[in-house]
């Protein structure tokens, strides 16, 4: 039954879409004569244990320009994918697109699982992390939406939430005074997004007109005495056209139909 390659690459943006959300933090230092130094923090992915490996492996780190070059840095990693019930849509439904070519794709509703995020800031002193700090929470209140192309064969975009759930704050500072301090800031998000299934061409006809008959009485051979019936307008419409509807009511009296605005039996 399984077995149908798909792969639409919506973990991939995902990841993609966190991380660049953060890409164009900076750090700025006032020198001794009033000049401005503005330093753009490193942004990479990878658990931050992984960096905190690697700083306490380098040496002696104390030096200005080492600081400045190791410290601040943002690290960030996928932990975790759920599934979200709150969010399930009927599998039964289709998504349905047409393209510039007239030709029609079709998709089963997109399944909603949370991808959760850890974000680690690191820094060699206070002000610098309080700064990283200070240029994201106010973003999140708690949320903040993104926008992505999910899958591009059925145009199918969604904005959906990046939600900050919890801040924590850690001062690694143990050992002797050689010991380099290494701040840490770990902050944890969910990412609600989407998960569709294989993309098929669609086939059958399109629907262009609806019935819908109203009887007063629940038995099953109750005459109909109402009915309703809509049409595209214009009649040619494409499933993706931002078309109206012509609207057709007709009650019926001794099995024959009369249009109400014009009194003619039909």
């Amino acid at each position: 039954m399984l077995g149908t390659y798909t792969y639409h690459e919506i973990i991939r943006k995902t990841v993609v879409g966190f991380g660049t959300l953060f890409n164009n933090i900076e750090v700025r230092r006032t020198g001794s004569g009033g000049a401005v130094q503005v330093m753009k923090v490193p942004l990479a992915y990878g658990p931050k244990q992984k960096f905190l490996a690697r700083l306490r492996a380098v040496g002696d780190l104390s030096a200005k320009d080492a600081a400045q070059i190791t410290l601040p840095r943002i690290s960030f990693e996928m932990q975790g994918i759920s599934y979200d019930p709150q969010r399930k849509l009927s599998p039964t439904q289709y998504i349905r697109y047409t393209a510039d070519d007239g030709s029609t794709k079709k998709s089963f509703m997109p399944v909603p699982y949370n991808i959760n995020f850890e974000l680690g800031i690191l820094a060699k002193n206070q002000d610098d992390a309080l700064q990283i700090i200070e240029q994201i929470l106010p973003v999140f209140q708690p949320s903040f939406n993104i926008t992505l192309n999910l899958v591009p064969e059925i145009g199918e975009s969604k904005d959906y939430p990046v939600t900050l759930q919890d801040v924590s704050y850690e001062d690694v500072y143990e050992g002797d005074f050689d010991t380099r301090r290494t701040l840490v800031y770990t902050l944890q998000f969910v990412a609600k997004s989407y998960l569709y299934g294989p993309v098929q061409v669609a086939t059958g006809e399109v629907i262009t007109k609806a019935i819908i008959d109203y009887a007063t009485d629940s038995k099953v051979t109750a005459p109909r005495e109402v009915r309703y019936t809509a049409t595209p307008d214009p009649a040619n419409a494409d499933p993706d056209d931002d078309f109206g509807f012509n609207e057709i009511y007709s009650e019926f009296t001794d099995g024959k139909s009369r249009n109400p605005s014009t009194g003619v039996d039909e």
